[in-house]
């Protein structure tokens, strides 16, 4: 019994060593993950840096901004259709990636032709060539697309079908999603830079901001899909990004290269960003509330309109703008992958980037359309350019009619009044 009761003991003694090694690996292992949590952390905040310091010397340079646009564009339908291709692949099936590229070309085609048909008609009528496009174009591109539908079906192999058309799908949806949300982007900036710039900074302004929060403040989780979310970096990202928007808009106001619409003078033969500001980019005086006046002693203010909407886009990015990074989150959960693509060190790929600035840009837009946009004189007159002209000389005689009869213009010579 005595040597049963020895060994017990020296069991318990290496036990007792064994759990204090174990105690030091553990210390060190959290040391290690501390050193590369804050290493992680020195990447992100550096080339985040880095990618601010490049978005703004884009919006110096101007029309480059179009350029970036289309190569995010191409990126981010690249990393997506990547991650379907890897199934698809498996099964050495014949033409996915070919047709999804051509589809991507289809769709592009279509939407920047609208673009240029509808915004830079005057150029358009100055070249035959593009005359004939522009006539054209939509029975141009349906016919494209029909090409690529044909070749789809071509392609169908037997006992794969329900895999091609899930794919086929994908390629749609991917299209859906990244193009048509690309476009709107453009439409936003056509309006004017400040559509584009308060946006997309007021976004990675929220991102930023909710990041430190819950780094510093963080305790409670927020949704399941993303784990590091919390409720404090949550409200704390919100009242941050209505600050920064607000301040933003009132110092953008100010500059017509930020709120004048994009246009081409066919003079000039240039595209110009010059006009008469619009009211929404004018300071105008308004009242405070009779609470508000009691507690500041203010009874008015002075803002821009432009500094009101701006409210609005910074509440939608705050609150609703960080669902698309949810729905992505989802999405890499669906396929058990961490990052769309590992572009970017310590970010992923573009698309990690711009989940968010997507549903930002189509809620810009529609925000444009249902209370900003009005008639566009000079758009307007783009399209009675492209007319022939006698419908063009039907127009004026009416239009001189009708300004004569409100009594804008001076009754024709030898006619009573």
């Amino acid at each position: 019994f005595s040597h049963y009761f020895d060994a017990a003991i020296i069991l318990l003694e290496q036990v007792s060593h064994l759990s204090e090694w174990l105690k030091l690996m553990e210390l060190f292992k959290g040391s290690m993950n501390k050193q590369m949590k804050w290493k992680n952390y020195w990447v992100r905040g550096v080339l985040s840096l880095a990618m601010i310091s490049g978005f703004f010397l884009i919006i110096y340079l101007g029309p480059v901004t179009l350029i970036l646009v289309m190569t995010v564009q191409i990126k981010c339908f690249q990393e997506i259709i990547t991650i379907g291709y890897r199934v698809y692949h498996s099964y050495d099936l014949p033409w996915f990636r070919t047709l999804s590229w051509y589809f991507l070309i289809c769709v592009n085609y279509f939407f920047y032709g609208e673009t240029v048909a509808d915004y830079f008609g005057a150029l358009v009528q100055r070249e035959e060539p593009l005359q004939f496009l522009a006539r054209y174009h939509r029975f141009i591109s349906f016919a494209l697309y029909l090409a690529g539908f044909c070749m789809f079906v071509l392609s169908l192999v037997k006992k794969h079908y329900r895999l091609q058309f899930y794919m086929f799908a994908w390629t749609h949806v991917t299209l859906l999603i990244v193009v048509t949300q690309s476009h709107l982007v453009i439409q936003n900036l056509f309006e004017g830079m400040i559509w584009f710039i308060v946006p997309i900074s007021i976004v990675i302004c929220n991102d930023i901001m909710a990041y430190l929060f819950g780094f510093f403040f963080g305790r409670t989780p927020l949704i399941k899909l993303s784990p590091k979310k919390t409720w404090e970096g949550f409200i704390g990202g919100f009242f941050s990004t209505v600050v920064f928007a607000f301040v933003l808009a009132y110092l953008l106001s100010q500059f017509q290269y930020f709120v004048c619409p994009a246009g081409y003078n066919s003079d000039t033969n240039r595209f110009t960003i010059e006009c008469e500001p619009s009211d929404i980019f004018v300071l105008q005086e308004y009242t405070l509330p009779a609470v508000i006046q009691n507690t500041l002693r203010w009874k008015t203010v002075t803002l821009y309109p432009f500094q009101i909407h701006s409210i609005f886009l910074s509440a939608f990015a705050s609150l609703i703008g960080p669902f698309g990074g949810f729905f992505a989150s989802g999405f890499k959960r669906a396929f058990k992958i961490k990052d769309f693509a590992n572009t970017i060190p310590g970010h992923g790929g573009i698309m990690d980037r711009f989940d968010c600035q997507y549903l930002m840009a189509t809620f810009t837009h529609v925000y444009i359309a249902s209370f900003i946009r009005g008639p566009n004189p000079s758009k307007v007159l783009q399209q009675l350019l492209v007319l022939q002209p006698e419908q063009q000389l039907s127009i004026f005689h009416s239009l001189h009619s009708h300004l004569r009869e409100r009594g804008m213009l001076p009754p024709a010579a030898g006619r009573p009044e």
